[in-house]
């Protein structure tokens, strides 16, 4: 029996060894994804064992979802096993209730992503394993999902907005050798009293259709979660054709509605699929993405095209897709002070301001020193002359010239020096601020976060 326990113990560990020593190298900062259940305890402990071996640097993240009435015992247990072990903690309180759309598990998941995001790590691990992934494959084949859904998850992937990457050491073990080995080990954990409730659908494939189609087929966890594999294959290749797909529609500038429309439906709704999740935004649903592509490219062109789906906004504009963040209105009187910085971050403008010095061109350095140079809004009304041969013109007239979206125009940032209108950035400088030839100058650009 010693003997079976311990093959048992190093089978996990040299597993989880063998899955980290290609990607993670002496210096990688990984952090653990710890609810305080048995597998995200045993994966903790795992990688405290590796930690001085392979020499990354490890700490915990507990998300506390407010949503048990014992959340906070559960953060409190983790920050006990923590001090035990030695390793840094925090605790991120979230608010699900932000993404009630997606239904409590699906607003809990958003919510525990958008803080993986956040992170300063290469690695965000979690301690999904094999039977997570039968789990997975199944609910999203009733779902009616695709390859890409089916893939259910893999070991290794990008966190969207993030240089971080997802990582599942324990996506080949199954839940019955990790809580053996967490026994073994002699390790405490809590049990969440939701994954009992089989309402929930994931707690219901768990706990009544698995246990019964294991009666017929034994080996079905094993046997489904390798089917996930085959069709994580065929995903692959998905993927990679929406990547060459998107190099030659000019995702950057937004996808024309003309080129998606050649690629065919099948194609193009592949495209606009890797295009969403490359925003970092919830993967649409197989109705969400059909009622987006019949829109987008069925929509008579004068009509006006916009979705909303899960804090994200999708619009037709001028033949383009555009994708953008829902964001709070920005009042009129918002003021943010440039004192010289070459970046300026506006983040309730949502973005960023840039100042390059050019001699001869741009903003006159020595006319901007005469005040203080603020960004503002519009209020409407404004007037600005970038040309001397012609007579100035209102902001809302140059921003339709040159091509910037309605709905951004209230949150374009615009310099003022003193209470002079001296700049906008996409339209230039006005003509009276500019620099003379020699002069120092400085080029002020606008950059989009999304």
């Amino acid at each position: 029996m010693a003997s079976s326990r311990n093959s048992r113990s190093s089978s996990l560990a040299d597993g989880v060894a063998a899955v980290l020593q290609p990607v993670v190298h002496p210096g990688a900062h990984l952090v653990v994804g710890l609810s305080g259940g048995v597998d995200s305890v045993t994966l903790l402990a795992l990688l405290a064992d590796l930690a001085p071996v392979m020499r990354f640097s490890l700490r915990a993240l507990h998300i506390h979802h407010g949503i048990s009435p014992n959340a906070s015992s559960w953060a409190q247990f983790c920050q006990d096993l923590c001090r035990r072990l030695n390793l840094p903690l925090k605790v991120e309180r979230v608010r699900v209730d932000d993404f009630h759309s997606l239904g409590v598990e699906g607003a809990a998941r958003h919510a525990r992503y958008a803080v993986y995001a956040r992170e300063q790590a290469d690695f965000i691990v979690l301690a999904h394993h094999r039977d997570d992934q039968a789990e997975t494959l199944l609910l999203q084949l009733l779902r009616g999902a695709g390859p890409l859904g089916m893939a259910g998850m893999p070991q290794l992937r990008p966190l969207a907005g993030s240089r971080a990457r997802i990582l599942r050491p324990l996506l080949g073990f199954a839940r019955a050798d990790i809580g053996a080995w967490a026994l073994e080990r002699g390790l405490e954990w809590i049990d969440d009293e939701s994954n009992e409730d089989t309402a929930r659908q994931r707690n219901f494939v768990r706990h009544r259709v698995l246990p019964l189609i294991e009666e017929r087929f034994p080996a079905a966890r094993a046997t489904v979660a390798r089917a996930a594999a085959h069709v994580a294959e065929a995903g692959a290749l998905l993927a990679e054709l929406a990547r060459l797909d998107l190099a030659t529609l000019d995702a950057v500038q937004g996808v024309a509605v003309a080129e998606l429309r050649r690629l065919g439906a099948a194609r193009a709704k592949n495209a606009l699929r890797s295009l969403l999740q490359s925003r970092a935004m919830p993967v649409p649903t197989a109705a969400q993405l059909d009622e987006l592509f019949r829109q987008l490219i069925d929509a008579r062109e004068d009509r006006a095209v916009l979705l909303q789906i899960h804090g994200w906004e999708i619009r037709r504009y001028r033949g383009r897709v555009c994708i953008e963040r829902v964001r709070a209105p920005v009042g009129a009187n918002f003021r943010e002070v440039w004192n010289g910085e070459p970046r300026l971050p506006l983040l309730r403008l949502g973005g960023v301001m840039t100042f390059k010095p050019e001699e001869g061109r741009g903003l006159s350095v020595e006319r901007i020193r005469a005040a203080k140079v603020t960004v503002r809004v519009r209020n409407g009304g404004e007037r600005l002359q970038p040309d001397a041969r012609r007579p100035r013109r209102t902001l809302k007239n140059l921003m339709q010239e040159r091509g910037i979206p309605p709905w951004r125009r209230a949150r374009w940032p615009v310099l003022y020096c003193g209470e002079a209108l001296v700049c906008v950035p996409a339209i230039g400088e006005d003509c009276a601020w500019r620099a003379g030839a020699g002069e120092p100058g400085v080029i002020v650009s606008w950059e989009p976060l999304e």
